[in-house]
């Protein structure tokens, strides 16, 4: 997705773009994700290390026997460092990256929502003004209307309930504009949250929704999730994490050395080293097979577990990809429909209604009722619009991918990988 520079203050109009940037730089929530990865890299070196090296040192405190000059130790230094000639602390490491590039993916995961969830209410915020802009409107032509009501009731031609009913009308009019710039408040409050900001700071307006159509089908849709869906990575990493430990659990039968160097020095030595000793020591795990065994055992289900969410997970995605393509699918053809025939049809039966009536063809009520189905159905195409592209906002979030730049490169599209090389 593409992001442009811009301020939000002074602007003619809200952008979209300008409004993810801010989000992704400044909301709390993803600065803790993006927190925690950075943590979560920082134990794969840690698995990585070799065992600290050890050094001990003796010092005679006191001899209450005699001894000949030179015959027993008065000091004892002693370097010992273990081996990992089993690889235990590579597989661990192992363990530790998949770990990592988890912690990644519930970054991108926190990303894609928040984005999704600003997406969202822009597009509310757009409609809630584009509605509050069709309800004046209307409530102009309705004052039109009644001008012409009077007009024709003081010359004998109508009756004085096509004034009030003109009256009546506006009145919800008026009561509908609250609800209008309630909308205009919440979403604003939500967008303004979002991006880590006073809630009641001010927004300029967004610009108005434009439908545009996205080139998609269920089957490219579904590679893309399987390819892209943070849970799916998620749910491999844990696969491999479970491996990886399985591997150095069946390593742990194989001793580790532990080499040592010792230095002592004799007593009434003149010399600072009088004697220089090197040896090694192992565990002997082969006389605790039951907890090798069992150990084992337990990393084989911890792997078979790990492989059966990774299973559901992908049905999961799959069955989800589903459920919003067709919901996706559902509000487009409800706003091409509208766009393409029900909004031109009834605006041009309103306007043959209101010339109409000024030449006393039809009646109040006709024009009322072609007015009010005008407004209706030019109210539900916003509705519509505003429906299909936050649906797409959700699918989009949903694959883990922009479905726009996905469409030139196809499913073999991927995101980059959190590991130890990424910051």
């Amino acid at each position: 997705m593409v992001f442009l520079a811009g301020r939000l203050h002074g602007q003619a109009t809200l952008s979209l773009d300008e409004v993810i940037r801010e989000v992704l730089t400044n909301n709390p929530s993803l600065k803790a994700a993006s927190e925690n990865w950075q943590a979560m890299k920082q134990r794969i070196p840690q698995a990585r290390a070799w065992a600290d090296p050890r050094v001990g040192f003796d010092q005679r405190v006191a001899r209450f026997v005699g001894v000949p000059p030179n015959s027993f130790a008065d000091e004892r230094l002693m370097i010992e460092q273990t081996l990992p000639v089993s690889g235990r602390n590579r597989l661990q490491g192992d363990a530790a990256t998949a770990e990592a590039a988890s912690a990644f993916e519930e970054l991108r995961r926190s990303q894609l929502d928040a984005v999704a969830k600003a997406r969202a209410a822009y597009y509310r915020l757009a409609n809630a003004y584009k509605q509050l802009d069709l309800n004046r409107k209307n409530s102009g032509l309705l004052k039109q209307f009644a001008e012409i009501s009077r007009a024709k009731m003081a010359a004998g031609n109508k009756s004085q309930g096509d004034v009030l009913s003109a009256d009546t009308e506006l009145a919800k009019l008026d009561e509908a504009q609250f609800d209008f710039e309630r909308e205009i408040s919440e979403a604003r409050t939500e967008l303004n949250i979002l991006m880590n900001r006073p809630p009641e700071s001010s927004l300029a307006r967004p610009a108005d929704l434009a439908f545009q159509v996205v080139d998609m089908s269920l089957s490219n849709l579904e590679g893309l999730a399987l390819v892209n869906r943070p849970e799916l990575a998620i749910a491999e990493r844990k696969v491999k994490a479970a491996q990886a430990r399985l591997k150095s659990a069946q390593r742990e039968r194989i001793p580790e050395p532990s080499f040592r160097v010792e230095g002592d020095r004799y007593n009434d030595a003149g010399q600072v080293v009088s004697e220089l000793d090197a040896g090694f020591s192992i565990d002997l795990p082969w006389f605790n097979r039951s907890k090798y065994r069992a150990r084992i055992n337990e990393n084989e289900r911890l792997v078979e577990a790990a492989k059966h969410e990774q299973e559901a997970e992908r049905n999961k995605a799959l069955g989800l990809v589903v459920d919003q393509f067709h919901r996706v699918e559902t509000f487009h053809h409800h706003t091409e429909l509208y766009q393409a025939k029900l909004l031109p049809l009834a605006r041009e039966t309103a306007n043959a209604q209101r010339a109409g009536y000024e030449s006393d063809k039809t009646s109040f009520l006709e024009i009322l009722t072609a007015q009010q189905t005008a407004q209706d159905v030019e109210s539900m195409y916003w509705d519509h619009l505003m429906h299909y592209q936050t649906a797409l906002a959700d699918l989009e979030a949903l694959i883990g991918v922009d479905l726009i730049a996905s469409t030139n490169s196809g499913p073999g599209h991927h995101h980059e990988e959190g590991g130890t090389s990424h910051e």
